[in-house]
């Protein structure tokens, strides 16, 4: 290599660092990055000796490898390197400041790095004060300040470091590296030896960047002035679509709307809907078909394209071949089949009756869903179901507005989609399941659904146009009416579903449960037999619901414990009896209730309703000497801590008639515990087995072991009516009872109860207490 030597008073050998976009003046301090192997071979070089180093700017900055002949502006700058530092990666941080101008006289490209012999010019004369001086200085601050009014953004440390240059050559210097932003204006500069001369370059160079400056503000300023918004992007779509037309996707987005436009022409939909269907097509195609809102316009006018806007099936009026399907079925619900009857017969008398918005009320598992799917069969309309339970947003009633993003239909609209007629059933399953928040109350928005005064003109803010929904036959289920708002019930025509006796959940499962489920897991019923014995014990013992859904698990998973016996064993057929039915499904879950076995004091039999049927719910009372205090135990809600308290005051006020303790509510503690703590308890039907359990500890008298009783209790002792009175007969009968107390105002009920019911029941009808004690109670001698 050669020596580092100076070769005369102007001439030096140097490394060579070649910058890319960079040019750095004398007196200049800079960063730059460096991460090429020759450019930190040159620099770690320089570093070894005396810190000098010779940049020079490439002409093009994407060559990697520059060639020092072509590649390379030969005048450059000799720097001091002040610091230097590596970062990961393999760059080196330098800061440089700038010594003095130099040019490459001969370049030596035969080590790792380049070097050449870099000749320097003699230092730059320092102008003596004069008019000249001061009017070039004056003109060039002038300039920079005319430079910094028309860029106000620009850096306010450039300007400071330009005013505090003091001579002529390095004002220039500082214009150059500060303000002038071409490459090939900086060289120019940089190269210019003589310091009048160069300052006159800068602020010739500094006049034509104002120029461009102003002009581009000009520009900007007019564009602002004369082009709005929608100006704009029309202006922005042309250039698309030229843009669009070499790549073949303007012919596709025309090709894609003249499509809309003949299906919108065979649509079968009112003027308002082909007016608005119009008028999205014609802006769909000045929309680019790539962009956001291409994809929003496509949507919408899909969805106003695929609403069965007046598109019915033909409705079957056939009343016969409707009560046939409707009995083969599903057994019993006589007072729903009757109730769709009706409405057939009606409809075949006189055009255009609305449609009845019924809504099905019972306890789950009792075939609500799939009632409505058989009066869809009888009907012939298609059948959508929308499930309503949890939903919180009136949005999905409504749908939501096309301004926000993900915008769709409300749930309404999507069963029209979905069913591809204007007139289908629509199943609203659970109805009591919808709540309320921050974004709205979706029941709100079901009152003009289901409002066949309003339902014709529906709104939903997807669609914004309205969409006729007289034509749907609205069925709603729900488990519990308390939960629905008064207002919506209103419009509905309540039908209700009550608990299955044991004789019917015994139909039931002979003639479609038993074929369903042998069906479901691949068997005949030659292979699968079970007797009418063990369905009984299926359904007293191993299941305890209002419906039949879990009886239909129980059956479900008797067929796969025959099938696995068929297939393991070998056997032709599997027998279920009521010997075997422990081996298959295990120790019973339930055990029934048994009756005692005489007569005791303060136990007495009152009757429940509960969401899976009638209960029997045994009231005991314990009196005991003390001071007067009264204990309720046993998950008892406050409705049930009430009647307590009326019964206790009602007794106090009879307690002569009642053989009872006058002072009682002072020397004796009473106790009141319904057993099942755990399970929650609460209604007003206890007041009159609570105020008879108290009765018959406080006197002594044992209460009648095979009478139970329902109703609640006045302070005088009258008797009120209550509710589920059939599921409580149930119970009652389930149990064994014989006599059932019930109060005079539900006599009107009873008479709807079937007879298989009430058979061999003896319904006594109380009007107050006096007529329930000589039922209850049993009399001194007196067998019951």
């Amino acid at each position: 290599m050669k020596g580092w030597i100076k070769m005369n008073n102007n001439t030096i050998e140097m490394p060579v660092l070649a910058l890319r976009g960079i040019t750095i003046f004398p007196g200049m301090m800079m960063h730059f990055d460096v991460k090429r192997p020759r450019s930190v071979a040159a620099l770690e070089e320089a570093m070894k000796r005396d810190q000098r180093l010779f940049l020079a700017a490439q002409k093009m900055a994407q060559v990697e490898e520059p060639d020092p002949a072509s590649d390379l502006y030969m005048d450059g700058n000799v720097t001091k390197i002040k610091q230097m530092i590596k970062l990961p990666s393999g760059i080196v941080r330098v800061l440089a400041e700038g010594v003095s101008r130099g040019r490459m006289v001969e370049t030596f490209d035969d080590e790792p790095f380049l070097y050449a012999d870099i000749e320097t010019p003699e230092a730059d004369t320092i102008m003596e004060a004069s008019p000249e001086k001061e009017a070039l200085v004056g003109a060039a601050l002038d300039v920079v300040d005319g430079f910094f009014a028309i860029n106000p953004n620009f850096s306010k440390e450039a300007s400071i470091a330009i005013h505090a240059a003091k001579e002529v050559g390095a004002l220039a210097d500082a214009i150059g590296f500060h303000l002038i932003s071409a490459i090939e204006n900086k060289q120019s500069i940089l190269a210019n030896q003589e310091p009048v001369s160069r300052l006159k370059l800068a602020i010739k160079i500094l006049h034509s960047e104002i120029e461009i400056a102003r002009l581009k503000n000009e520009i900007n300023s007019q564009v602002k002035v004369n082009i709005d918004q929608n100006q704009k992007e029309y202006y922005l779509r042309e250039q698309l679509k030229v843009i669009q037309s070499e790549l073949g996707d303007v012919q596709e987005m025309m090709d894609e709307a003249d499509e809309y436009d003949e299906r919108a022409k065979k649509l079968n939909a009112s003027k308002e809907v082909k007016e608005k269907l119009a008028k999205e097509i014609k802006r769909f195609r000045r929309i680019s078909p790539s962009s956001a809102e291409g994809a929003v316009a496509r949507n919408y006018i899909e969805t106003l394209l695929e609403i069965p806007w007046k598109k019915k099936t033909k409705e079957s009026l056939d009343i016969k071949k409707a009560q046939e399907i409707l009995d083969r079925d599903h057994y019993g619900l006589e007072k729903l089949k009757e109730r769709v009857i009706e409405h057939l017969a009606v409809r075949q008398l006189s055009k255009g009756t609305d449609s009845p918005i019924l809504c099905l009320v019972g306890p789950p598992g009792t075939g609500k869903t799939s009632v409505a799917q058989s009066i869809a069969k009888a009907l012939n309309r298609k059948y959508v179901r929308i499930s309503l339970g949890g939903v919180r947003d009136e949005a999905e009633i409504r749908g939501h507005r096309r301004t926000y993003i993900g915008a769709m239909p409300g749930r309404l609209v999507s069963a029209l989609r979905q069913a591809d007629t204007a007139n289908p059933l629509i199943l609203l399953d659970e109805l009591d399941k919808m709540s309320s928040d921050f974004r709205g109350d979706p029941g709100a928005a079901m009152l003009e659904v289901l409002d066949s005064e309003q339902n014709s003109k529906f709104r939903d803010h997807y669609v914004e146009v309205p969409v006729d929904l007289s034509d749907v036959l609205f069925i709603a289920t729900a488990n519990d009416v308390r939960t629905i708002p008064s207002p919506l019930l209103d419009r509905l025509e309540m039908i209700p579903i009550h608990s299955y006796t044991e004789n019917e959940k015994l139909h039931i499962a002979k003639e479609y449960l038993v074929d369903k489920q042998l069906e479901k897991h691949g068997m005949t019923a030659d292979q699968f037999k079970i007797s009418d014995k063990a369905l009984s014990t299926v359904i007293n013992c191993y299941t305890k619901e209002a419906g039949v859904r879990n009886l239909e698990r129980r059956l479900g998973e008797l067929c796969r414990k025959a099938a696995k016996e068929v297939l393991m064993n070998n056997k032709k057929r599997v027998q279920v009896g009521e010997n075997n039915l422990k081996k298959y499904l295990g120790i019973p879950l339930y055990r029934t209730s048994e009756l005692p076995e005489a007569p005791q004091v303060g136990i007495a039999r009152g009757l429940a309703w509960t969401s899976v049927g009638g209960d029997t719910l045994s009231i005991e009372v314990n009196v005991m000497d003390g001071k007067g205090q009264f204990e309720i135990t046993g998950q008892i809600g406050d409705v049930m801590k009430e009647s307590a308290k009326a019964a206790i005051s009602y007794i106090r006020s009879k307690a002569d008639e009642l053989d009872v303790p006058d002072d009682f509510y002072k020397t004796k503690d009473i106790h009141i515990h319904i057993p099942e703590g755990a399970v929650p308890k609460d209604g007003p039907s206890a007041g009159i087995t609570m105020a008879t359990a108290m009765i018959s500890a406080l006197s002594g008298v044992p209460v009648c072991h095979e009478v139970a009783m329902t109703g609640e209790i006045t302070l005088r002792g009258r008797v009120l009516p209550i509710g589920g009175l059939k599921e409580k007969l149930l119970a009652a009968k389930r149990l064994g009872i014989k006599k059932v107390l019930v109060p005079c105002d539900n006599e009107r009920d009873v008479e709807k109860i079937s007879k298989e019911i009430t058979s061999g029941l003896e319904i006594v009808y109380v009007q107050s207490m006096d007529d329930v004690m000589p039922h209850a109670l049993v009399k001194e001698g007196e067998e019951k």
